[in-house]
């Protein structure tokens, strides 16, 4: 048996911290891996804590733990520690970050540890218009492992969680799927979810107007050529509804939601426009006619990343439709599915729903960048339909910095703004100053 070693050394660039440093580390390191071949490049070993068996290493292994193309501004991104078998056609890397926030709210305060726009009171509280909090729930650990053999072909397992499994810091899972050959089979982003198109935010939940949520699912990609790709998936549906009294009921569903997207991506798939599309069978129980029921759902979306130029980013989504609150950030499971119909007693209705997120990026230098976003989501209901203190619309607005104090830790600080309206046009407002300090490993 050949010798295992350990190699470590500091590192050059920030893995998995702001979106501009970040990428750039990770971009560097790819076009490493793909110039050099089999051998280790420099700028990933440096990061790196290794430990593998034999005499070689593959490098193009490696280089996918460095991809950051189609992740989210929260995900973790390649990990400190990684080992790689004898033969250097599997590596194991175990990752994560620690990520503590602490927050204060006044003028309004929201609720909550995330910055949800849904929650802000209508009308304001005075005795609750200022607030402090700390958090350390959102800080990650991630276990990846990839390999290359002949039936699978390049293949990736993955297992990600964040501690935010109830008030005692619980192990969450967020994701867990296997990918090969187009295939992806587990939870993960939905395939609705441009998750690269998210701007940066210290607020974990993010933009109001965004579409947010993870799902399982079994989802197919297909690349057709450099620059076009598409995805077509089945997943697991959620579904929640504002019911009326004794007249209706929410029940099992019988069918997946049907995502799928066309995507067109340029400098070397960094930056990106995507149209998506959703189908959603929206099931419940007609208690009045005793019958169950099933209402159409969709929606569509443009969404992507472009450098304008080398230090400016703009990041975009705009979604509309009819029934898929559970998709859009801020009305995740508060009844906007379905909704009653007040034409008719016991039936339930896809309500128009509209969100959209706008953001640029500037980055002063690779350790330092600033951004500032706007956002908003809607529903449009018909008279009757809700109570008059249900929700009309929201708005979002932030504005941060960050920081890379050495090539592992980062400091940010963030201003987010929040508004709510009601049907009866009353309104209620927040302010919230964010910080955070994180380390990768």
């Amino acid at each position: 048996m050949k010798k295992l070693f350990f190699s470590c050394a500091c590192a050059l660039c920030l893995v998995g911290a702001p979106v501009y440093a970040a990428d750039a580390a990770d971009t560097q390191a790819t076009e490493a891996v793909e110039q050099r071949g089999r051998q280790v490049p420099s700028e990933v070993s440096d990061r790196i804590v290794f430990l593998w068996g034999g005499n070689a290493a593959n490098s193009e292994l490696i280089g996918m733990f460095y991809d950051t193309r189609q992740l989210h501004f929260q995900d973790p991104r390649a990990p400190r520690f990684l080992f790689v078998d004898r033969k250097g056609k599997v590596a194991f890397g175990v990752g994560g970050y620690v990520k503590v926030t602490a927050s204060y709210d006044f003028d309004g305060a929201v609720p909550n540890r995330d910055f949800l726009t849904y929650d802000i009171p209508v009308p304001g509280n005075p005795a609750e218009r200022n607030q402090f909090q700390m958090d350390a729930t959102t800080s990650h650990l991630f276990f990846k492992l990839v390999g290359d053999n002949s039936v699978l072909g390049k293949y990736t397992v993955f297992i990600d969680g964040d501690f935010r499994a109830g008030q005692n810091y619980g192990f969450r899972l967020d994701q867990a799927y296997v990918q090969a050959r187009g295939f992806l089979i587990g939870q993960t982003w939905s395939t609705f979810v441009d998750a690269a198109a998210a701007p940066p935010t210290i607020d974990y939940e993010g933009p109001t107007g965004m579409t947010s949520v993870r799902n399982v699912m079994m989802r197919y990609t297909f690349n057709m050529g450099k620059h076009w790709q598409m995805a077509l998936a089945a997943e697991a549906p959620s579904v929640t509804c504002t019911l009326d009294g004794d007249y209706n009921a929410a029940i099992n569903q019988r069918m997946p939601d049907i995502p799928f997207y066309i995507q067109y991506g340029w400098n070397g798939g960094h930056d990106h426009i995507r149209a998506s599309g959703l189908l959603r069978g929206l099931s419940y129980r007609d208690l009045v006619a005793q019958r169950n029921r099933s209402v159409l759902g969709w929606a569509v979306q443009l969404s992507g990343v472009t450098h304008i130029t080398r230090k400016l980013s703009l990041y975009y989504q705009g979604v509309y439709g009819y029934g898929y609150g559970e998709y859009l950030n801020g009305l995740n499971d508060e009844g906007f599915d379905l909704i009653p119909d007040p034409d008719t007693q016991g039936k339930l209705y896809a309500p128009e729903t509209l969100g959209y997120v706008a953001g640029l990026q500037y980055a002063f230098s690779p350790k330092f960048f600033i951004s500032a976003s706007y956002s908003q989501s809607r529903v449009y209901s018909k008279q009757g339909a809700l109570s008059p203190d249900s929700y009309r619309y929201a708005q979002y607005i932030v504005g941060n910095a960050f920081y890379n104090l050495t090539s592992d830790c980062s400091i940010g600080i963030e201003y987010l703004y929040g508004r709510r309206s009601n049907l009866n046009r009353e309104d209620g407002q927040a302010n919230r100053i964010n910080t955070m300090i994180r380390y990768n490993f």
